[in-house]
Parts: C-alpha cells; structure tokens; sequence
C-alpha cells in the first residue's frame, strides 16, 4: 500500500494558472489579507533556473539539476529571495530565466527535488500557494483551490507592464511567442501538467481588478471554511 502524509489541518489556499494570469498578485493580497504564509512556487523554480546557468548545469541535464537544487541555500526574507545568501529578486524575474525555469520544470527529478521545499511552507495561521501544480500536486488536500485564467491579449499585457515597471526591455510580439510556447510546454509534460484540479474554482481575470479578483477568492475562503 502506498504511504500517506499525515493529516494537516493548516488551511491551505492554492492558486493555480498560466503564465501572467494574475495569480502571483492575487496570492499576495490573499495572504496578506489573511494574514497567511504565502509561497511563490514559480520563484522556487526561478531560483533553480537561475543556479542552473550560475553553476552551467545544462537544463537537459535532469540528475544535475536534482542534485544542484539539493545543494541550494534558498530564503525569502520580507519579500525577497536570496539564493546562497545573496538577494536575487530582480535577477529571477528576467525572461531568460522564466523560460528556463518552464524547462527544467519538465523533469520529474527537478520537480521531485522541489516538493519538500514547497510542502514545508504549510504552517500555521495558513498559506497560500500560488503556482501550475499547488492543487493537483503539493497540496492535493487544500481547503480551496483556484485556478485563474485570462485572454492571451491580457495576460501578454500585463507580462508586457511587469516587465517594464521592473526594468526590462519587452517585444510585444516576442511575449506572445514565448507565452504560447511556454503554455504548451506547461500543459503537455508528463509529469504534473499544468491544469485545473477536479475540485477547483475558476476565475477568468481578463475583465477583473486585482481586488475584484481577491475578493472573490475572499468569500469563496469565507464559504469552505471550518
């Protein structure tokens, strides 16, 4: 019989979706609104994509990466994650690392060698965990699950936006190619695909504020809760 994890009863509210859908904005005011841990399981992978060119480990080579991630300091004080001790915030937000990050993701010993570190941020009063597989992976048992959605318009907007508010040069037209190859790489690898648990509620963002979103989130919370 195949073990099980001992039942936490720590709430957990994870918000899954693609690439620039709002979730990571979302999961912010969520958890600070609640006053919850939050875990940005896309930074997890940041980091690692990052490591991987810092250390030249090819991103082919899934043993290599296991054993990297294994070796990595990674912490996220007060906003910022540091990765061996040196704060690398901005550094895991360009699209060099973005798109290395979706392909490394598609080894199922990197994604192996990430799920304790997720899985530990489970800790009282609460978390929320925004990510492409919190609800149907890391935290099949959450409280509530979310999937966001947006049009490819939107969401090709608001990465254009991100980007330029953080200091990067952006082509509309080379966000919409690397979205859609990032989606369908997302979508059709064979371990942990991205997609909406059975028992998710989904929020297309396209046409919502970032309050109107987190409000409905709110009160989807207010329902489920015990």
């Amino acid at each position: 019989m195949k073990p099980t994890r001992p039942y936490d009863p720590t709430p957990v509210i994870t918000i899954d979706g693609p690439m620039a859908s709002g979730k990571g904005t979302v999961a912010a005011l969520v958890a600070a609104t609640l006053g919850f841990h939050l875990l940005d399981s896309g930074a997890l992978y940041r980091l690692a994509a990052l490591a991987s060119f810092r250390y030249s480990v090819d991103k082919d080579d899934a043993p290599a990466l296991a054993e990297l991630i294994d070796s990595l300091h990674i912490t996220f004080r007060e906003g910022c994650a540091q990765l061996d001790g040196l704060d690398v915030s901005t550094e895991i937000r360009a699209e060099e690392v973005g798109n290395r990050a979706s392909a490394i993701a598609v080894h199922p010993d990197v994604r192996r060698a990430l799920i304790a570190r997720q899985r530990a941020f489970r800790k009282r009063p609460g978390l929320v965990a925004d990510g492409r597989d919190m609800g149907t992976v890391i935290f099949p048992d959450a409280t509530l699950k979310v999937f966001l959605t947006a049009s490819v318009e939107a969401r090709v907007a608001r990465r254009h936006k991100q980007l330029m508010q953080k200091g990067f040069s952006a082509n509309m037209d080379d966000l919409l190619r690397d979205l859609r190859e990032r989606d369908d790489r997302d979508m059709n690898r064979s371990t942990a695909p991205l997609k909406a648990a059975a028992d998710a509620k989904t929020l297309d963002t396209s046409g919502l504020s970032v309050d109107q979103a987190v409000e409905r989130i709110i009160g989807w919370h207010s329902e489920v809760r015990v």
